[in-house]
């Protein structure tokens, strides 16, 4: 497992199961596991929309609500691009 310790999540890849577990989200503590697909697809439509203005709004759980500001957005984007970097192709 390789511990990720980002700006504004923390959590381990596994190389064995190929998925990110996210322990950490600003300051929530969450156990959600992103595949490869879910990590593209999160940072794909933050990347599109870091720039609007009000920020955006990330769930966990379908149910928890995260409201992200611009910087935050940013910080996240640097975050998942980590990440991404670990899943294998």
């Amino acid at each position: 497992m390789i511990q990720v310790d980002g700006s504004l999540i923390v959590g381990t890849y596994d190389e064995a199961d190929d998925e990110f577990t996210v322990q950490q989200v600003k300051h929530l503590t969450t156990e959600t596991v992103l595949t490869k697909s879910q990590c593209e697809q999160l940072y794909d439509y933050l990347k599109k929309h870091e720039k609007e203005e009000g920020g955006q709004v990330v769930s966990l759980y379908d149910q928890l609500l995260i409201p992200l500001k611009e910087n935050e957005i940013q910080l996240l984007v640097s975050d998942l691009g980590r990440v991404q970097q670990l899943y294998q192709s």
